[in-house]
């Protein structure tokens, strides 16, 4: 599993451009205290830590870090880890009012004294984040609007489709005529849909989603239900007359910290 978990990141972050860099005071970066505004940018930001040093990561997001980030205007959204989290990571999702907010907060938040302190005093017993991916987004056409709201307990399941040439909008049109409807019918609760920046690289076949299940099993339950129905069925081979969408699906299972804003 471990090593399914390192090629679904390396293919991502391929996808996305640029190696994994090292933590820096900059990397749990937001400005002065700022109006909230509904998030229409998104960051979604991957961390590993060294072995041992997951928990004091956690600790110094629940402590400090996730109160900066609002206090320099970001908005929390999620914060998990995987299920089986042999690779000691952290994925957390941020939202931004556009790119150049987002730019302002992190300049204003890797300047705060506050934040050098806490980042000094997280390090007194070594370092502890390895590397750190991070990737940018949009909302899909089709997506709901994120709400940070507590419906634990379960489990989020993020998906990443990487599409055939020229098939990504066939994609979005199945997820946006057929797909979301018939996923709730099943129990499968739509989270939220992103499309990558047009900026970054991979944004012209590239599909990243969040949903729901209650646990595991009514996973593999509403999976197997999704699959037998007969509205799907009909959905998938007309999308397909011209071809396969997808050429590969990342599938990881994460649960929510106890301090994420959604659980």
């Amino acid at each position: 599993m471990k090593h399914l978990y390192l090629l679904c990141s390396l293919m991502l972050l391929a996808a996305c451009g640029g190696e994994p860099k090292k933590e820096s005071p900059a990397d749990e970066a937001p400005q002065a205290a700022m109006t909230p505004v509904e998030p229409q940018y998104f960051e979604m930001r991957t961390y590993y830590c060294y072995p041992g040093k997951l928990e004091a990561l956690k600790t110094r997001f629940r402590d400090h870090t996730t109160a900066l980030f609002e206090k320099h205007g970001m908005t929390n959204i999620g914060y998990w880890e995987p299920l089986d989290n042999a690779d000691n990571k952290l994925v957390y999702l941020l939202g931004y009012a556009d790119r150049a907010a987002r730019d302002r907060s992190w300049e204003a938040f890797s300047g705060d004294p506050e934040w050098k302190q806490v980042y000094e005093a997280s390090h007194a017993d070594g370092p502890i984040v390895d590397s750190v991916v991070n990737a940018f987004y949009r909302y899909s056409r089709f997506s709901p609007r994120v709400q940070a709201e507590n419906a634990g307990p379960r489990i989020f399941s993020l998906r990443t489709y990487y599409t055939f040439p020229g098939k990504l909008e066939a994609l979005r049109s199945r997820f946006a005529d057929h797909t979301v409807e018939i996923f709730e019918r099943n129990g499968i609760h739509n989270l939220v849909y992103l499309d990558l920046d047009s900026t970054e690289s991979g944004a012209d076949h590239i599909l990243t989603y969040l949903v729901t299940f209650p646990d595991t099993a009514a996973r593999t339950a509403s999976w197997k239900q999704f699959g037998d129905d007969p509205a799907w069925k009909t959905a998938y081979e007309a999308s397909i007359r011209d071809g396969r969408l997808v050429d590969s699906i990342t599938d990881e299972l994460l649960q929510a910290t106890d301090f994420s804003p959604i659980k």
